[in-house]
């Protein structure tokens, strides 16, 4: 497997067909679970990009300003460009430059970080309250717990550390309710629920705040 090809695996996306008929396809994803998943977790706004020869598209290098780092502080603690793919076809990401702050998260791969269209990737000011009180401390309280997707009814979690996540039964995925305004953080007695409040969980009391 190339380098590139295994990017492409790394960053969680897969094309289907052949190169010029493929589409970039992503399973949803909770907050939280990207939040967990990513090497890289920054704010950050766009000021400058450049296409540059890697790939078989190229790919779009992003200059960005860090605002601040929520998770990767040993693999890279200031990032000063982001790389994808520049075919969204490939998972490749459009942002707008000197416009907006986002929510950025990514791969590190040989020292740069990476996204695409499969990473959690959404304007700062688009992000509700409880998500961004995640990214500070609530969603690395959780990332010991399982969310665990429910597609259809019947469905149930299977063991105590899991949270099901039903948002794809009405909202086909994020941004959902849950995904809006919930974590899953284990609670007394080492279970795993659903929290949304203004404090940091109280561990005397489980599964009080189930959506």
């Amino acid at each position: 497997m190339t380098p590139w090809l295994g990017l492409a695996v790394l960053l969680g996306c897969w094309s289907l067909g052949h190169w010029g008929a493929e589409a970039c396809t992503c399973s949803p994803s909770h907050p939280q679970d990207a939040f967990c998943n990513s090497d890289i977790v920054i704010r950050a706004k766009v000021v400058g990009k450049k296409l540059v020869k890697e790939g078989p598209f190229g790919t779009l290098v992003y200059t960005i300003k860090q605002m601040k780092m929520y998770r990767g502080f040993s693999k890279m603690p200031h990032v000063q460009y982001i790389h994808t793919e520049a075919s969204e076809s490939l998972c490749g990401l459009k942002l707008e430059v000197n416009k907006y702050q986002y929510l950025l998260t990514g791969r590190v791969y040989e020292g740069k970080m990476y996204t695409g269209l499969c990473n959690f990737v959404e304007r700062w000011d688009q992000l509700t309250l409880s998500q961004r009180k995640g990214l500070n401390y609530r969603y690395h309280l959780g990332c010991n717990c399982k969310i665990k997707s429910c597609y259809y009814l019947p469905c149930f979690v299977t063991s105590k550390n899991e949270c099901l996540w039903t948002d794809m039964l009405s909202n086909f995925g994020y941004p959902g309710y849950q995904s809006k305004h919930y974590a899953c953080i284990r609670q007394k007695g080492g279970y795993c629920s659903w929290y949304r409040g203004w404090a940091p969980p109280d561990k005397s009391i489980s599964n009080a705040t189930d959506p």
